[in-house]
């Protein structure tokens, strides 16, 4: 069978991943740029779309050969009109046409997801979700947000932006929100939101790590703060799992690397907490692509057609 090529851009705040990614989903090759936020969003454009031709040549392949380009973006935005609408961290982006911007560059079909969507496809494609046709990916890192896979599909919502969980609140008694509302699941379980709290505790800068390292030494404080967030991060997920009813959770992000002790706490609070006695068992898995999940995702939104 002929081997099938998708381009796949994953764009992020602070640096942008181009791969060249075949239809068994390996990524045959990949380069990263930094995403500057200081030039018009139509220059970085054209440096993608260079570093991804340049990838081409040095793989020996012509655009006739490619299926079409996946790109995945931070939210808010609209696949419908394939425009960047608000990403927090992006402001320079806030209402642009990136995928107008792209069609100067390629003739290529252009899919476009946010960036959680295309990791919760890349997890049913090539992860630990490639058995479920019910599951929520869930993302914990900088922000939180959640790609939501129903039925045999991605559920994406009118503008592209379903799976934006990470404004439920949680607990409104937390402070405010960037958003308008208080006590956001990000505003108090995020990598950002551990960090912050942290080192207010500490009188000092303290990466979410460190302050993982310090509970997982028995730190009185830092105990307490992060049970306080996995706690939280299991409200979470007992809320997805009464809204989806899914055959199972997936956790990626860099808060995910803390392993064990997040996991099996997440898991306890569901067994007690989920109201169906099926959601109650819902296995609460790690993501199995941490690394590349990003452009495997953006390569998926071509593979397969979902």
């Amino acid at each position: 069978m002929e081997v099938k090529y998708a381009i796949g851009i994953d764009i992020g705040g602070t640096k942008t991943a181009i791969g060249i990614i075949d239809s068994d989903g390996k990524v045959c090759a990949k380069t990263s740029l930094l995403t500057d936020l200081t030039v018009d969003p139509h220059v970085m454009v054209s440096r993608i779309a260079d570093a991804a031709k340049q990838l081409l040549a040095e793989q020996s392949l012509n655009e006739a050969q490619i299926e079409g380009i996946g790109v995945g973006a931070p939210g808010p935005l609209n696949t419908k009109s394939g425009h960047i609408v608000k990403p927090p961290n992006m402001p320079a982006w806030h209402g642009f046409p990136l995928i107008e911007s792209l069609k100067r560059h390629f003739v290529l079909p252009i899919a476009f997801e946010n960036d959680a969507t295309a990791a919760a496809l890349a997890e049913k494609w090539q992860g630990a979700a490639r058995d479920a046709d019910h599951f929520i990916f869930i993302t914990i890192s900088t922000g939180i947000g959640a790609g939501i896979f129903s039925h045999g599909k991605l559920i994406t919502g009118s503008t592209g932006n379903a799976g934006d969980v990470g404004h439920l609140v949680i607990d409104p008694s937390a402070g405010d929100c960037v958003c308008g509302q208080q006590g956001c699941w990000e505003f108090v379980a995020s990598g950002t939101a551990i960090a912050r709290q942290a080192s207010r505790l500490l009188g000092r800068d303290v990466s979410s790590k460190e302050a993982f390292d310090l509970a997982q030494e028995g730190h009185p404080g830092m105990k307490t703060l992060i049970d306080q967030v996995f706690r939280y991060i299991g409200i979470g997920c007992v809320t997805l799992i009464n809204t989806f009813d899914p055959e199972k959770v997936v956790i990626g992000g860099g808060v995910s690397q803390v392993g064990k002790p997040l996991f099996s706490s997440v898991q306890d609070y569901v067994s007690r907490c989920a109201l169906n006695p099926s959601g109650q068992s819902t296995p609460i898995v790690p993501a199995a692509l941490s690394q590349d999940a990003g452009l495997i995702g953006a390569a998926a939104l071509i593979h397969m057609k979902y």
